[in-house]
Order: C-alpha cells, then sequence, then structure tokens
C-alpha cells in the first residue's frame, strides 16, 4: 500500500475563503525544498509576450492567412500555481485568483464532457461510430468523405480520427504533420499528408478537436460549456468567472435555437479563460474518481478510460498526457497524467501521492525541473 494512504483524506474546498491551508510539513512536505519549488516556478517564466493576440497574430502557431483571430483572445498574466496535497493548499504563488487563457487545456476538458454524455447514455461505447448519434461528421460545407462513416468516438478523443474537412473557416490540413512533445512531422507543418484510415495515424490537430466540440454540441444540444458549468464547475465549487468561447462564426441552430461551438484550443482565440484555483479544482475532482465529497460528478469507468495508453501514443489516453513509462517527465511518478496548455499550463495529477499541481505561464522545457523539485520536497 503506498505510504501516503494512512494520512489521505477524501477533503474538498467548500470554497476558496475556507479552502485549508496546513503547513506544508503537516501534508510531507520539506518547507524550504517546496520553497524551493515554489521559486524555480516564479522564475522559469514563459518567453511568451504579454500580448497573446499579437503573439498569434505574429505566426505563434501558424502564418497568415491561416493564423486569423476568430475568438477573444487576453493578455497573459504573470507566473502562478498552487500545488494540492490531500486536496490541501500545500503552496501557491503569484495571483491563483486571475483569469487567463489555458489554450489546450480545454482538450482535456472536452474529455470530461465526452465522459458526462458517456455516463448519461448519450453515446454506448467508445467503439461506436460518433455519427450515429453526434450529427454527421460533414465539414461547414456539407462534405462528408466516405471514411467519416467509420469514425469512432475513440479516434475523435485519442486524436486519431483522421477527419478531413474545413470547420469555422481552418481546414484540418492547417495542423497535418504538427510536431508535439517530441513527435516529429514528416514534413512541414500544414504541408500535404496523404491520411490514414481512421485509427491508423496519431496527430495533434484542433481543427478535429472543434469537430469533437460540435459533435458533443449535437449529443447533449445545449452548449458544451453549459454542460460544463451545470455538471462540473457549480458542483465543485468554481468562482463565477471562467469561460468556454467559441469564435465569432461557430453558432449553429439546434432545435430552432441558436448555440455557441466551443473551441479546443486558443489557437485562433476562445477556448477556456480560467484561474489557477479552478484549474486545481478540475484536478482534484479527477484525483478523487469524479467524486466531490459525496456526489458523483463523473464516473470511475470513463476516468479508467481516459488514462489508457492509445495504442499509436502511449503518453496520450482520451485527450489527457500520460507518463507512461516515465516517457513524458523521467521526475513524475509514472500514473502521473497532464492537461497541457500552450504557454505554456500545466495541471498536473498525481494519483500515487495524493497530490495536484497547477503551472501557469511556466516555460515549457523547464515543466520538469519544478517537478523534480516537488517529489524532493516530499518526505
Amino acid at each position: 500500500m503506498p505510504a501516503f494512504a494512512a494520512t489521505r483524506t477524501d477533503y474538498v474546498p467548500v470554497d476558496d475563503v475556507s479552502w485549508s491551508r496546513p503547513a506544508a510539513q503537516t501534508l510531507g512536505f520539506d518547507p524550504a525544498r517546496l520553497d524551493e519549488a515554489v521559486a524555480y516556478a516564479r522564475e522559469h517564466e514563459t518567453a511568451w509576450p504579454i500580448d497573446v493576440r499579437g503573439h498569434l497574430e505574429r505566426g505563434a502557431f501558424e502564418e497568415a492567412p491561416s493564423n486569423a483571430i476568430l475568438g477573444p483572445t487576453k493578455d497573459r498574466g504573470a507566473p502562478n500555481g498552487v500545488i494540492l496535497r490531500h486536496g490541501r493548499i500545500a503552496a501557491e504563488w503569484g495571483d491563483t485568483t486571475r483569469i487567463d487563457m489555458t489554450f489546450s487545456v480545454a482538450k482535456s476538458y472536452l474529455s470530461i464532457v465526452a465522459g458526462l454524455a458517456f455516463d448519461r447514455g448519450l453515446f454506448g461505447e467508445l467503439d461506436e461510430p460518433a455519427n450515429l448519434r453526434g450529427g454527421p461528421l460533414a465539414d461547414d460545407s456539407g462534405a462528408n468523405p466516405p471514411h467519416h462513416a467509420t469514425i469512432t468516438w475513440r479516434h475523435l478523443l485519442q486524436q486519431t480520427s483522421e477527419w478531413e474537412g474545413t470547420l469555422w473557416g481552418k481546414p484540418d490540413m492547417v495542423d497535418r504533420n504538427r510536431q508535439i512533445m517530441g513527435r516529429k512531422g514528416a514534413a512541414p507543418k500544414g504541408s500535404f499528408r496523404a491520411l490514414a484510415e481512421p485509427g491508423g495515424f496519431w496527430e495533434y490537430n484542433d481543427v478535429r478537436i472543434n469537430r469533437l466540440a460540435l459533435s458533443l454540441l449535437h449529443l447533449f444540444r445545449k452548449p458544451v460549456a453549459a454542460v460544463f458549468r451545470d455538471l462540473v464547475m457549480d458542483p465543485i465549487g468554481s468562482g463565477p468567472d471562467w469561460r468556454w468561447h467559441g469564435y465569432q462564426n461557430s453558432t449553429v441552430t439546434i432545435d430552432a435555437r441558436s448555440m455557441e461551438s466551443v473551441s479546443g484550443g486558443g489557437h485562433w482565440g476562445g477556448g477556456i479563460f480560467i484561474n489557477a484555483r479552478d484549474q486545481a479544482r478540475v484536478g482534484l475532482m479527477m484525483l478523487r474518481q469524479g467524486l466531490w465529497n459525496d456526489r458523483r460528478i463523473l464516473s470511475e469507468s470513463w476516468i479508467e478510460r481516459s488514462l489508457e495508453p492509445c495504442s499509436l501514443n502511449p503518453i496520450y489516453g482520451l485527450l489527457w498526457w500520460l507518463n507512461t513509462g516515465r516517457l513524458l517527465y523521467g521526475d513524475a511518478s509514472p500514473t502521473s497524467y497532464f492537461a497541457f496548455g500552450a504557454g505554456y499550463h500545466v495541471t498536473w495529477v498525481d494519483p500515487e501521492h495524493d497530490l495536484v499541481a497547477v503551472m501557469r505561464w511556466i516555460k515549457d522545457t523547464d515543466v520538469n525541473g519544478f517537478i523534480q523539485r516537488v517529489m524532493r520536497a516530499l518526505v
């Protein structure tokens, strides 16, 4: 049995004001070493400029005209974050109440929304074709290539769908041959790559994730942001100021009502705007296997599915990054998993040590350095 089991509780915070913050040593940390980890996070700030919109327009991800902004943006804040142990605050730095863009953290939140749909029987199994209940997988011009009929929820959630088309004015081609987490494309990003059959190739692609978001909207027949608010954020006591945006052209009509389809990232604006404390709450809900006090938010079976490695990329689950075999971060436990967003935003969930940490605006190459110092602080 892990050493932490004797002291672990199922504590979750009621609100920010009363969130328990005992002395670090009572949570199993060496205070001086924990201070070193916090100082490291403060000192290793992202190279991103304050002007996020300008950074995107100058080609942070794509060159013109593919980089056209479609959704809201916001200037970034300073580094901030929080470390939880046994649900309680062990350390905190910067302004953890500041709302900021989080980019691809939204992908992991889409995985949670898919789990909410699964738990409610809105789709049957991961290997069920997505177009059976999530609306035809056509693009915004109405094109629906024959292979779309075989795209499953698993394919959409594992980034193996090979969906082909244009959505909200962005073609899937913009992210073909994308390089991420050490995986290199065979050609420059945005250049042609012949598509494989669904399930035959792993590729990180924001347009396809936006297509997943639209499918989830069709399942719930209710805005995804509202689903996430009602079934996750309100029950876990989040603040009122977070937002999940789509684009200026991502409104659709369902049941005679106009609804905005959210984005799964912030390359073109939009996505999740949230603070570090609320991100930590979401991470703690995942750590607690979907429970918040005695309320079931998400099923354990969905979380188990979310953390199963993709056969084509063992460090990826259902829109969560995994540390399978410590291939992602050598100093994190192999059971750790992560939500990542460009810039750099990290939610680190470590079930082995009953720990959640959120890092905001840290340099991407220094994440393991922070993890290493946190692990050294455990006693």
